[in-house]
């Protein structure tokens, strides 16, 4: 059974930069892929960026491209989204997943971990 457990959220100021880790374990076939989600209040939980966690292929939404990097350390299970020039509209709660698919499908995702608070204000 797949296990995630995200930290790093917090209060910061736009333009600041943060890094969320996300712990995994159990993570096997037919599982391959992570990915960080978010959720705004107000809004469908959306899918910000993915890895292959094998090969780290890696794909961004668009609001983040150029502003987020996700990466992964195999020795240390743990993958990470390094965020930089941050901004109020990046707030929201940020959920790490797993899945089989390389997707951006809330719905094949199926283990989550509890979410992490992110909040970016003046």
């Amino acid at each position: 059974q797949v296990q995630l457990v995200e930290s790093g959220g917090g209060l910061v100021q736009p333009g600041d930069s943060l890094t969320l880790s996300c712990v995994v374990s159990g993570f096997r076939r037919p599982y391959r892929v992570l990915a960080w989600f978010r959720q705004t209040p107000g809004k469908e939980r959306e899918a910000v960026s993915r890895i292959d966690y094998q090969v780290a292929d890696t794909w961004y939404t668009d609001s983040v491209k150029g502003r987020f990097f996700i990466y992964r350390d195999l020795p240390k299970n743990t993958m990470y989204l390094q965020m930089s020039a941050l901004q109020v509209e990046d707030t929201g709660i940020y959920y790490c997943a797993a899945g089989p698919l390389w997707t951006s499908v809330e719905s094949d995702y199926t283990a989550w971990g509890q979410g992490t608070q992110v909040t970016v204000g003046p």
